[in-house]
């Protein structure tokens, strides 16, 4: 399957290899929608707009799952699931990144500051302890998540800036892992 955004405020679903739509768009969004992703194990989809909310659709049947996440105060301009599902994680022009509940909602935490410019990528590490984000302030951040049984943050890992590249700081993150 392959997904389509358009500016009408819909996400539509296609068929990668024969090229047709599969199933109605996707309604909610009041504006453009940009940034979209497949949960891991493909029933849910997660998308972003210009409306400033972010939301989750169930993949196969096309209807929003829960209310819209509000807590962006400009475009959504990137979305990610971490690995496991449990989590969605949104970057904006707002210059932030916010860490989502998947299953509830629900913001988690403060949303992660540092950038000059707006958040354009985001991708989570396999083990879900480490967000990369990009910004277009030509920077790019790692946090630490830290989970401790009365605690649930993130600490600035890295940051870098040009001619340092996403690439490289995502083939990092991962010999790190290892």
């Amino acid at each position: 399957m392959a997904m389509i955004i358009m500016s009408d405020g819909t996400v539509r679903i296609w068929c990668a290899t024969t090229g047709t739509q599969i199933g109605d768009p996707l309604h909610g969004h009041d504006d453009s929608v940009w940034p979209v992703a497949f949960s891991p194990d493909g029933t849910r989809i997660v998308s972003g707009s210009d409306d400033r909310t972010v939301r989750i659709w169930d993949a196969t049947t096309g209807t929003q799952i829960g209310d819209p996440l509000h807590g962006h105060d400009d475009y959504v301009q990137s979305v990610a699931f971490s690995h496991d599902g449990t989590r969605i994680v949104s970057g904006s022009r707002d210059r932030t990144v916010r860490i989502w509940d998947a299953t509830t909602g629900t913001q988690i935490g403060d949303s992660l500051p540092g950038h000059d410019d707006y958040v354009q990528s985001i991708a989570v590490s396999p083990d879900g302890t480490r967000i990369v984000f990009g910004s277009n302030d030509s920077t790019e951040k790692v946090w630490n998540y830290i989970n401790t049984p009365h605690n649930n943050y993130f600490l600035p890992l890295m940051s870098k800036s040009k001619p340092f590249q996403s690439l490289y700081i995502l083939l990092l993150l991962y010999v790190q892992l290892c």
